[in-house]
């Protein structure tokens, strides 16, 4: 199966009233309890609305821009691009907004360093 990230703009809810927000809320956590109920759940949050830390390859660490392109994600894993498009539509229901949809790449070297380590999975807990 296929792990896919699930997403919405920085700004995609800025037309949602704030007296609304609560019931956005619930309607994606409970498009988010289906995901889990099916299987399917990986992670899913949002982005703080804070500044993002840059931490260079010497270990200098600066102040970076503010979220910008992504604000909440949810990765699914799912056996079909389809499948994801259409846990991708529940959120967009949900979220009031439209959902960005891209497959996360399978790296077959990290994926035996994990069976190394006890068969764990990317998105899998200890």
């Amino acid at each position: 199966m296929t792990k896919y990230v699930i997403s919405f703009g920085a700004h995609a809810m800025d037309h949602i009233p704030d007296e609304e927000m609560s019931a956005v809320a619930t309607a994606g956590h409970a498009v988010i309890q289906e995901a889990i109920d099916a299987g399917v759940y990986v992670l899913a949050g949002g982005l703080e609305d804070q500044r993002a830390s840059i931490v260079a390859p010497d270990g200098t660490v600066s102040d970076g821009p503010y979220p910008e392109f992504v604000s909440g994600i949810t990765v699914v894993e799912v056996p079909s691009r389809e499948e994801a498009l259409r846990w991708a539509a529940k959120i967009a229901v949900a979220c009031r907004c439209d959902q960005e949809v891209r497959a996360i790449g399978r790296d077959p070297e990290l994926d035996a360093m994990l069976d190394a380590a006890g068969g764990r999975r990317r998105g899998e807990s200890v």
